[in-house]
């Protein structure tokens, strides 16, 4: 049977809730973001809140949202499985208000998780927050809280470096469709240096008698970066060789950077001359010290970082920032401004070429354009092009308007990525014609380069280090297979603090390098030519020198040479050399170790671990251990090495230690100094893991070929052997207890090394390098001598 309803009259007007409508055109569309702060002190502890306001367009079932922030970012890795725990994120519901007739939302929970691949670059990390069992309605609030303390948490660890306008970028997905939109009105906090922490001085390391030259004094918080507006009087008290002292005032700048340049100096006399800047009442900061050391004739080296982000691409702060604290803070003589080639805009890249020229000043400050060819490693991995003459650069186009990017893709393209020049093989094709015109810089970041690609006219040089880490492995290949490359090193900086910078604590978790150039003249041809010749050295930041040569050869020449003319070195450092080696190629050929030479000690011994887990990107390996000593009284322990704050050591106990570090290729360590070395037992047990790119972070990976390392020994042992090591399945991965001398090592290090005792095969060329570690683990690397004995010498 049919049931029959009864006939309701038909009603003329519609019905909606009253003024609704009205009320969504008074909101954005897709919402707006907000936060209670504008201001933050780069690694300071806080909650940050910030609250997304949904916007007319309403938020469906299924809906999501994230707010992201650039991948170069070392804000502290969100969790949101511990909320009382240091980083918990949380997000919650907050209803708006209701018009008459409508209804409420229903929404039954808000899921949190942090991803940090979770959008696109260069907002790539991001707190995801999934709409649970219901919609948002126009009105509705999600309130986001970054180190929510309400359950007892410690907050969370603000990004470590300066950045004037740090962005949190909201991205919704309205209708649950995984088609996401961005949220008009970023969050936009400036991130400031904290309070005066230490000083550092810069000078070059070697000049001439009566030779010229300029001092930076600057003022650093924790976290190495510069004070911004403090008003401080100083002093740089200079040592001469014979222990007379004299002192220049330092008046700081009192706006912008807290640095100062103390021009004209000179010395008359020759010997290492000591510098220490100290702040005028303020014995809480640390003083900074540096070395200078003045010789007959000596050509003075430049110092340059040809590797330099800025937020054209994916650095921090704009191209003038980043170039001028290069010239007035990190007090560089040289700097190769850096674009990702397929991210740069055409506008953006003749602008900031013409910052480049203007900024440029012979005898002073020389300053390249340059790009970075961002092929994958399938495709020939990362190269960098420097362009060393004047004039408009050859790109992003070609004479004949063809594109000289490897594929462009930026926020511009809307999506669509167009390819360019791939693989490696026609960038070479793009430049060769003009060698002299350009320099090819194979190097280790993102998408390391392969070595199976080389092109000998314009791969001169190689970096061997930069903030993501030390390549030691790289150089020593590129030689094995007989590449003439020399050594450089660079920032590779990604957060404005290029020239040697302090480390972020994330994946650039190693300190930039320089490259040491000997140019018979300090502007663009002279310093180019310098380069393509490879009269460089590479250091880890440090104002290090090193020069290798036999006779009238110097590092970087291909020659023949007789065998008995000895190989001449000499070092120049700041915490004294501790061991010295020459490689052939891959092959380690004679060694000098300074500590067994001063004498080892009785009572002191170094526990060394470094190295990566593997050479692609997230190559970090994480230590975290503990070490028991036993028998004797353990008196002092000292960090080696340590980059930052968050790497430290720490007592547990009489005789034991806690400890938690990172190497990216880099080496740390930890000085113990015990009553009696003899009759001690030294246990250590270290855990390793990578970096937690996804998942949990406080579950990070373990590294899946040796998740665990230890190593046991004892006094007697340790003083029988020298040293006692395990070496791990990785990159250079090793852990190593050594003994130590107690004396003072040597800054200054000079000798001659007998080429006829290296065993080097007959009418071969041998790639010849040096290479050294100063006792607080820096290095230095030479560029080779291309060096090849006459196969009918011994006839």
């Amino acid at each position: 049977m049919t049931e029959i309803l009864p006939h309701k009259t038909f009603q003329a007007s519609a019905h909606s809730p009253t003024g609704l409508a009205d009320h969504f055109d008074t909101l954005p569309f897709l919402g707006r973001l907000t936060c209670q702060r504008q201001t933050l002190t780069a690694g300071e502890w806080t909650e940050l809140e910030l609250v997304y306001e949904v916007g007319a367009v309403g938020l469906a079932d299924g809906a999501w949202l994230k707010l992201a922030f650039k991948f170069y970012s070392d804000w502290a890795l969100f969790q949101t499985t511990e909320p009382t725990g240091a980083n918990y994120v949380s997000a919650e519901y907050h209803a708006g208000p209701l018009v008459s007739g409508q209804s409420p939302g229903t929404v039954q929970a808000l899921k949190v998780r942090f991803d940090q691949k979770g959008h696109e670059r260069p907002f790539q990390k991001a707190v995801i927050i999934d709409v649970v069992d219901g919609y948002l309605n126009p009105g509705d609030r999600i309130v986001i809280r970054l180190g929510d303390r309400r359950q007892g948490g410690a907050g969370t660890r603000v990004q470590t470096f300066v950045e004037k306008a740090f962005r949190f970028r909201l991205f919704i997905d309205p209708l649950g469709s995984s088609k996401f939109a961005e949220v008009p009105g970023d969050c936009t906090l400036e991130i400031a240096a904290g309070q005066p922490n230490a000083l550092q001085v810069i000078a070059p390391r070697l000049v001439g008698l009566g030779q010229f030259f300029d001092t930076i004094v600057r003022v650093d918080d924790v976290w190495g970066n510069t004070c911004h507006g403090r008003d401080l009087q100083g002093a740089l008290v200079i040592t001469a060789p014979d222990g007379g002292q004299r002192t220049e005032p330092v008046a700081f700048a009192g706006e912008g950077w807290t640095f100062a340049r103390i021009s004209g100096l000179s010395f008359a006399d020759a010997g290492e001359w000591k510098l220490e800047a100290r702040l005028n009442g303020e014995l809480s900061i640390a003083p900074g010290v540096a070395y200078v050391q003045s010789e007959e004739g000596a050509l003075r080296p430049l110092y340059a970082d040809l590797h330099v982000h800025s937020d054209d691409t994916v650095g921090t702060n704009d191209a003038t920032y980043n170039l001028t604290y290069g010239r007035d803070i990190a007090g560089l003589d040289v700097v190769g401004y850096t674009v990702n080639d397929f991210n740069i805009t055409e506008a953006n890249w003749d602008e900031a070429v013409e910052i480049i020229h203007d900024l440029n000043e012979p005898g002073r400050f020389v300053c390249y354009p340059g790009t970075e060819w961002c092929g994958n490693s399938a495709a020939g991995g990362d190269r960098n092009v420097v362009f060393l003459r004047d004039g408009k650069p050859r790109f992003p186009f070609d004479e004949k308007g063809r594109s000289l990017r490897s594929f462009e893709w930026n926020e511009t393209t809307a999506g669509a990525i167009r390819p360019g020049i791939w693989p490696v093989d026609r960038l070479y094709a793009a430049y060769e014609d003009d060698p002299e015109g350009h320099l090819l810089i194979p190097h280790v970041g993102g998408r390391r380069c392969i070595l199976d690609w080389n092109h000998p006219e314009l791969e001169r040089l190689i970096e061997i280090g930069s903030a993501w880490g030390q390549f030691h492995w790289l150089y020593a290949e590129a030689l094995a297979r007989g590449y003439r490359v020399g050594a450089s090193a660079a920032s590779d900086e990604h957060q404005g603090r290029c020239g040697g910078g302090a480390p972020a604590t994330g994946t650039f978790g190693a300190r930039g390098g320089l490259t040491g150039v000997i140019a018979e003249r300090f502007d663009r041809a002279g310093v180019g030519s310098a380069l393509r010749a490879r009269r460089t050295f590479a250091t880890t930041g440090e104002r290090s020198f090193a020069v290798l040569s036999q006779g009238k050869h110097l590092m970087g020449e291909v020659f023949s040479a007789a065998s008995e003319e000895p190989l001449s070195y000499r070092l120049l450092g700041h915490a004294g050399w501790e061991e010295v080696q020459l490689f052939d190629g891959d092959r380690a050929v004679w060694r000098r170790d300074l500590h067994a030479e001063a004498g080892l000690s009785e009572r002191s011994m170094r526990m060394r671990f470094g190295g990566a887990r593997i050479k692609d990107r997230y190559r970090g390996a994480y230590w975290s251990g503990e070490v028991a000593v036993t028998g004797p009284a353990l008196l002092e322990v000292q960090g080696v090495g340590f980059d930052h704050p968050e790497q430290s050591v720490w007592r547990t106990g009489l005789g034991t230690l806690g400890f938690r570090t990172a190497t990216h290729g880099d080496v740390d360590g930890i000085d113990l100094k015990l009553s009696d070395l003899r009759d001690a037992r030294i246990v250590i047990a270290a855990k390793l893991h990578g970096y937690s790119k996804i998942g949990d972070p406080l579950q990070p990976p373990p590294h899946v070929h040796a998740p665990e390392v230890s190593l046991e020994a004892s006094g007697n042992e340790l003083i029988a052997k020298g040293a006692i090591s395990v070496d791990l399945p990785g990159v250079e991965l090793r852990l190593l207890l050594e003994r130590v001398t107690d004396y003072i090592l040597p800054r200054d290090l000079s000798g001659e090394i007998s080429i006829a005792e290296l065993g080097l095969q007959d009418g071969r060329e041998h790639p010849l390098f040096l290479t050294a570690r100063q006792r607080d683990q820096s290095r230095i690397w030479t560029s080779p001598l291309f060096v090849t004995s006459p196969a009918d010498k011994a006839r």
